[in-house]
């Protein structure tokens, strides 16, 4: 689970849409404390496949630290430092097939997108449809400029989404890895808002 950072300064005064209508029946909702149950049997469910690019994925997390990172996420949505998502079926409300965030984390200016799909809902672009519909949000805020995407260079699959919308490789940085999977070396994807 993506976890906000509660240090941070607001990175905007204004808030994303807290609803993103996807194709196919599919949304990207704000993430809300009703929410819990659904995001603790998704992460549970998704455990071996999260594991190998994810740190905080190392243990199976109690419905109660769901709840307590669920309000950690709506207290940083209202304090402006970042705004976390849910994708799920539009027909199904507490149906979780995924999380996202736009997490501000990297500067001024800038917002990190953040995000996992479950393993069965791979490969169909929606990591792809739901990063490209957080872009334009993040975009259209006053003082956010730049959208970055950062992925392990091993992680193929993430890779691909900032590729697929047109990111610009930036730049990678190594680092020490914390997931098992993770070669330590980070590729910083970037999107700015065009000029004019």
């Amino acid at each position: 689970m993506s976890q906000p950072t509660h240090q941070a300064l607001a990175v905007t005064d204004e808030r994303p849409p807290e609803l993103l209508p996807l194709a196919g029946g599919i949304s990207l909702r704000r993430r809300a404390p009703s929410d819990a149950p659904g995001l603790n049997a998704a992460v549970i469910a998704n455990l071996d496949h999260l594991r190998p690019w994810m740190a905080w994925a190392d243990s199976e997390p109690s419905l109660d630290h769901t709840r307590e990172m669920t309000q950690a996420g709506v207290e940083a949505w209202e304090a402006g430092t970042d705004f976390m998502y849910l994708l799920g079926p539009d027909a199904r409300p507490g149906s979780v097939i995924g999380a996202f965030g736009l997490h501000g984390r990297i500067g001024a200016g800038a917002l990190e997108i953040g995000y996992w799909v479950a393993a069965d809902h791979c490969g169909r672009g929606l990591a792809t449809a739901a990063a490209e519909a957080l872009s334009d949000a993040a975009l259209a805020l006053p003082r956010i400029t730049r959208v970055e995407i950062h992925c392990d260079a091993g992680n193929r699959a993430s890779a691909a989404v900032p590729r697929k919308l047109g990111y610009r490789l930036d730049r990678v940085v190594e680092f020490e890895p914390t997931a098992p999977a993770e070669t330590g070396r980070r590729l910083i994807w970037i999107k700015e808002r065009p000029v004019g």
